[in-house]
């Protein structure tokens, strides 16, 4: 009995649209909802991809750009550097015809503290300044070029300076047999400036290692960062897109570069302040997106209620008509659409039942 009863008032609460309401409440959302998400997020995957493609664009163009303004800064130096070993003074190995030539290159250029020819023994044949001769042959520098090396370059702890510096050295030929070596000693400070230079926002800034992954320029650090994250990304590529996190936990964006000497060169930016306008794009489409929700939600919810009521009306009027109160008015009658016809077959039904009513009481 109370199984029939509950039956009877879910039947009742259906029909008074308890059931129909939310159903078409609904429908009616979904039906304006989902080709509105479909564009949302295809407009905001195209914002992302265009916007992760001109990040792209932006580091890897200035990684690329520094990367050639070091290149030729080293280029320079070493074509300078041969033009002056092939004097026929400094081919000589003759230290009084040689010093009058290191001194002019060293005056000419001066972020080269020291220019100096070693013989193939390691040790000193003349220098630009008034130091005793040193014994050289543990540089690696040296030993490349006595090797047979083109050319050669090495970050170190000068010992002249006591500072970092940078050696470029290239072979000294007489009669094309290998007679020394021609080395400039050279402060990073010049080849810095291309580099610490580099700011991007507030965060981004470029740096240089060596081959061995020591610190050539750096806006903070010094001494070897070999076990950098972008070197371990990087591997044997000539260039790529790194993603990496810094000490303190800080997530990292950059772009390492090879260079031709076997220096790596890092462009790197914050990934909170790189993605910044990915994330701002992100932020307003989900206000746009919750803000359209509502209003959908809003129309759809009035929308609904509309058709809901005079349904609610007629199921109403029924339910009068089958108690024996037939003189309620139905006032959806007067419509044109398929409830207004509806309504008026209640209202025939309803002058049926007053008739025979009236009759049986006769």
């Amino acid at each position: 009995m109370g199984s029939r009863n509950r039956t009877e008032e879910g039947t009742m609460a259906e029909s008074r649209g308890f059931g129909i309401f939310p159903k078409l409440f609904l429908a009616m959302t979904l039906v304006a909802i989902l080709p509105l998400g479909a564009v949302w997020f295809l407009d905001y995957r195209t914002a992302v991809d265009r916007l992760t493609f001109e990040l792209d664009q932006r580091l890897g163009s200035q990684a690329e750009s520094t990367a050639n303004a070091v290149e030729s800064w080293v280029e320079m130096n070493l074509k300078m550097a041969r033009q002056n070993a092939a004097l026929e003074d400094v081919s000589s190995m003759d230290a009084k015809r040689q010093r009058p030539i290191l001194k002019a290159v060293a005056a000419e250029y001066r972020w080269a503290y020291l220019v100096h020819t070693i013989a193939p023994t390691g040790m000193n044949i003349a220098r630009n300044d008034e130091e005793a001769p040193k014994d050289y042959k543990d540089r690696a520098y040296v030993q490349a070029v006595l090797g047979g090396a083109p050319s050669a370059q090495q970050v170190v702890i000068g010992k002249t300076s006591g500072q970092p510096a940078l050696i470029l050295a290239v072979p000294i030929l007489s009669r094309e047999k290998l007679a020394g070596v021609l080395a400039l000693a050279t402060t990073v400070d010049e080849i810095s400036k291309s580099v610490t230079n580099l700011r991007i926002g507030r965060t981004g800034f470029a740096f240089l290692l060596d081959e061995n992954g020591n610190v050539i320029a750096h806006p903070s650090e010094r001494g070897s960062q070999k076990d950098h994250p972008a070197l371990a990304k990087l591997g044997l590529n000539e260039g790529r897109k790194v993603e990496f996190r810094e000490k303190d936990g800080r997530a990292v964006v950059g772009f390492a570069r090879r260079t031709r000497s076997g220096w790596t060169l890092v462009v790197q930016q914050d990934l909170a302040e790189a993605y910044a306008r990915i994330t701002e794009a992100n932020r307003i489409a989900l206000a746009l997106l919750v803000v359209t929700l509502g209003l959908v939600g809003l129309v759809s919810w009035l929308l609904a209620r509309q058709f809901v009521r005079p349904i609610l009306s007629l199921t109403r009027i029924a339910e009068e008509i089958s108690r024996g109160a037939l003189s309620a008015t139905i006032d959806e009658a007067n419509r044109t659409d398929e409830i207004g016809g509806l309504a008026r077959a209640i209202e025939r039904l309803r002058a049926s039942v007053k008739l025979a009513m009236e009759r049986l009481t006769r």
